[in-house]
């Protein structure tokens, strides 16, 4: 006896709403597959960002559930003021922090951020190439394109990089917000003030994320809003729905109000740790050459092997290797000439793109950058924060997917019957977006979590674990469980009053030692003596035998961990 389905949730089913949100986000469990095999006891790439990142996602759900009012003072890099600032903090995805406690449960919220991450890219890369007017075929090559290309796989352990699914989601928003699209332009009759408003909404999302690819995204929006200005003046000023400019200006302003939220810690923290200010030296370091735009990734199990010999030849690989796809890159070559895009729109986007490479490359474009890269860094507000120019390439990835898309589109409908695509054509425009796809094949190493070391467990703070070096983030994940405050961190610099309190440990339990971490307000000391981190054959391990007879503190064996109480 077959059962009736009620047309509604017939067509809800087969909708492309529904078909495009499922069906993304089963690509994106397996293109970053084995991420969820074992969510709770492994991380992608290696365990040193990442784990930094489970913690920040841990403590921004923690501060805003408890201490609102505190967020930025974190209880990590003791005794350091607005430590949550000292790296991008990725606050959008603290709702994520809302739910489960202590480092297991830290470790599964940022597996399911890194897959949620590659899903909204994808997602929204698909949804603004349709919202200008691509076919289906077409928006899911640009949708891979944006969400799998081979630079991000070397990002892997970067979750505020490869978080960019707020920028082509916001948008395609505002796009559909206004009524505009590149094949039929500005129709006021499908103007939808909640569209813009939802756009506006994303775009705040995304500068939450960080500033490193919310800043420049900023911009944009500043440039796309002066542009559609200009339109609306040089089209003769059409009038415009009330509803639609009231959603602008709410959404511009509280663009702007969350923006400047989010920068007063950044600047406070600049302003106490000059030393902590990016340098054009430093951009030196991250500036990579044009033929770094063509290298990938180790990691990238299609082109990763046959790169080997070039990501010899850069600096530093880990922020040089940005291709943004072989397969895209044809596509996109091929919508210059046929493409659904008029030759101006194409034109602006192939001028967009180069000067997205340009701005990439830093200081290596023309050997300098002076005409490229440091006008930004010197005259634009905020740009001065951004040591890693490469990361442009998010710009690169979005406008290739763009131009590809409009050539997928023109040349299917060049087969297509008049009454719609037939099963051949569609057949046949989906081979450029697989092979889109399999360049997102990933080789990307998944290793265990240090586990927490039991002597850790009910620590009182302010305390000092010790070892204290690149594997504090470990102790920082650690710190999930329960949030005590701790001197160990890891961040996008080295604070001075970390650095002198690691020397004056190399001594511990001496006297002086004792006596200046008491005046900082340390607690306690756990040294580590077995497990994934300890203090065995290191520089710290005088602490674990030394006589501290007459020292006035108190000394416990917690078995993999020797704990001082210094109250």
């Amino acid at each position: 006896m077959s059962v009736a389905v009620p047309e509604r949730v017939r067509r809800f089913g087969t909708s492309e709403f529904t078909l495009v949100g499922v069906g993304f986000a089963l690509v994106a469990v397996i293109l970053t597959w084995p991420t969820l095999k074992h969510p709770a006891t492994t991380i992608p790439q290696d365990t040193f960002d990442p784990l930094l990142i489970a913690w920040e996602i841990a403590w921004g759900g923690h501060a805003l559930l408890t201490q609102p009012g505190a967020l930025w003072q974190a209880n990590v890099l003791f005794p350091e003021h607005d430590s949550f600032a000292f790296t991008d903090s990725l606050l959008g995805y603290a709702p994520l922090g809302f739910v489960g406690e202590g480092p297991v449960a830290a470790v599964v919220r940022y597996n399911i951020a890194y897959v949620l991450a590659f899903y909204l890219a994808s997602v929204g890369g698909y949804a603004l190439a349709r919202r200008l007017g691509s076919a289906w075929p077409g928006a899911v090559l640009a949708g891979l394109a944006v969400g799998y290309a081979p630079w991000r796989l070397g990002q892997a352990g970067h979750l505020h990089v490869l978080s960019t699914g707020g920028i082509a989601l916001a948008l395609a928003a505002l796009a559909k917000g206004h009524g505009y699209s590149f094949t039929r332009g500005f129709r006021p009759e499908e103007v939808r003030p909640g569209w813009a408003a939802a756009g506006w909404g994303l775009a705040c999302w995304q500068i939450t994320i960080g500033f490193g690819v919310g800043l420049p995204f900023g911009y944009v929006l500043g440039g796309v809003c002066l542009a559609s200005a200009i339109g609306w003046l040089v089209t003769g000023r059409p009038q415009l729905p009330k509803k639609l400019l009231i959603a602008d200006g709410v959404g511009i302003l509280g663009f702007l109000t969350i923006t400047a939220l989010m920068a007063r810690p950044y600047l406070r923290v600049v302003e106490a740790h000059p030393y902590a200010r990016r340098t054009e030296a430093d951009l030196g370091l991250f500036s990579p050459p044009f033929r770094g735009f063509l290298t990938a990734p180790e990691t990238s199990w299609l082109w990763g092997e046959s790169s080997a010999r070039a990501r010899e030849t850069l600096l530093w690989a880990p922020e040089m290797t940005m291709l943004p796809g072989i397969f895209v890159g044809a596509a996109a070559v091929v919508g210059l000439f046929i493409s659904s895009w008029t030759l101006r729109q194409r034109i602006l986007l192939w001028v967009a793109t180069v000067v997205s490479l340009v701005l990439g490359m830093g200081t290596t474009f023309l050997g300098s950058g002076e005409f490229g890269y440091l006008l930004l860094y010197r005259y634009l507000p905020g740009w001065d924060a951004i040591r890693t120019p490469g990361r442009l390439v998010v710009w690169t990835s979005l406008l290739l997917a763009i131009l590809a898309a409009g050539a997928i589109t023109a040349i299917g409908e060049r087969f297509a019957k008049p009454t719609g695509w037939p099963r051949f054509v569609v057949a046949l425009a989906l081979i450029p977006a697989l092979l889109v796809g399999v360049e997102g094949i990933n080789t990307t190493p998944h290793p265990r979590v240090p586990a927490q070391p039991q002597s850790f467990k009910d620590v009182v703070g302010p305390a000092l674990v010790l070892p204290s070096d690149a594997r504090d983030q470990w102790v920082m994940l650690w710190s999930t469980d329960g949030f005590p405050k701790i001197v160990n961190g890891g961040s996008g610099f080295t604070p001075q009053s970390q650095s002198m309190i690691r020397e004056a440990a190399k001594v511990f339990p001496s006297e002086q030692s004792i006596a200046y971490f008491r005046r900082l307000g340390i607690n306690t000391v756990l040294v580590l003596q077995s497990g994934d981190l300890s203090a065995v054959g290191g520089e710290y391990q005088n602490a674990l035998t030394a006589d501290v007879s007459g020292l006035d503190v108190l000394r416990r064996d917690r078995g993999d961990g020797v704990l001082f109480d210094l109250r």
